[in-house]
């Protein structure tokens, strides 16, 4: 065999192996900014995420704190700072722009009105934030903020879950805002495992800005704005596949689980995992790392801001 030939199949392994192991990333935030130092520093943040090549950042919600005026230069002042960003952003809405807007520290506004607000700024075109876009999908209708986008095997689909107790309402009545919303978020979750199945892919994200109290859920206390919720998210990754990620806020505490259980073992599904994000008084982001050839697809990076 000449050397011409062995450097020929050398070659032909690398290449082989190559297109058998691919790996994607993209990047996390959310419940920020809160204050005025984190909304000066989260820019830099963003450069620093920018410098590590993800194919997006997602926000999970929540781009200011609950008390500050949910007034149109806020959101406008949000819209331009993800607007700067250098990847593809796709913003999640929280319920600190919208429902908690009815509070008296926040404006006492109408939360419906706030919704409508942030739809004509962040969703009325069919692509992310970012200097730089990326295509999406829209739910048809009222509820354009409901996206759904890929990267590589995975089909990426995001809700409105507001919390606390997804906008539910006061007592065991639930409100009529919830009860028009919460059918077809159901509905949208349910049409992504089923696109995913259809598409063969090895993953499926569902982003959102509530923690659905899945502590409580395996207790048998599920909160009642959650229960449909996580009923159909446990039969839809009981019957997919591939691996499931979801991705939330709300609560402030970054971390990455299994808490989500099969309901006749009580066992924790082994295809399912759940990713906080930071959230105020901590500043940070997780790369998220789709790798092919890892059994569970997902593996972490865990980055704490630092200062420059």
């Amino acid at each position: 065999m000449t050397r011409r030939t062995c450097a020929s199949l050398l070659a032909g392994l690398l290449l082989a192996g190559s297109a058998q192991a691919e790996s994607w990333r993209f990047a996390v935030i959310g419940d920020t900014p809160y204050s005025d130092h984190e909304r000066s520093e989260l820019p830099r943040m963003l450069e620093d995420i920018a410098d590590e090549h993800p194919s997006f950042i997602v926000h999970a919600g929540d781009f200011k704190d609950s008390r500050m005026i949910c007034s149109d230069e806020v959101f406008l002042d949000r819209r331009a700072l993800f607007d700067a960003s250098r990847v593809p952003l796709l913003y999640v809405v929280g319920d600190n722009e919208w429902t908690d807007c009815r509070q008296l520290a926040a404006g006492h506004f109408a939360p419906l009105e706030r919704l409508q607000k942030l739809r004509e700024l962040f969703f009325t075109e069919p692509r992310s934030l970012g200097r730089k876009t990326l295509p999406v999908e829209r739910q048809a209708g009222v509820y354009s903020e409901h996206l759904r986008w890929r990267l590589g095997p995975l089909l990426f689909v995001s809700l409105n879950v507001p919390g606390p107790n997804n906008n539910f309402g006061i007592g065991a009545t639930p409100g009529k805002e919830y009860l028009a919303r919460n059918p077809l978020l159901v509905d949208w979750l349910r049409q992504g495992f089923a696109m995913a199945r259809r598409e063969q892919a090895s993953g499926m994200v569902i982003v959102m800005q509530a923690n659905p109290g899945f502590q409580h859920h395996a207790a048998g206390l599920t909160h009642a704005g959650y229960r449909d919720l996580l009923e159909a998210l446990t039969s839809e990754t009981l019957a997919f596949p591939g691996q499931v990620l979801l991705i939330h806020g709300d609560t402030h505490w970054q971390r990455i689980d299994q808490p989500l259980r099969d309901p006749g073992t009580h066992l924790p599904l082994a295809n399912f995992t759940r990713l906080e994000t930071f959230g105020y008084p901590v500043l940070g982001w997780v790369k998220v790392i789709v790798d092919s050839e890892h059994p569970r697809l997902f593996r972490f990076e865990v980055h704490p801001y630092r200062r420059r």
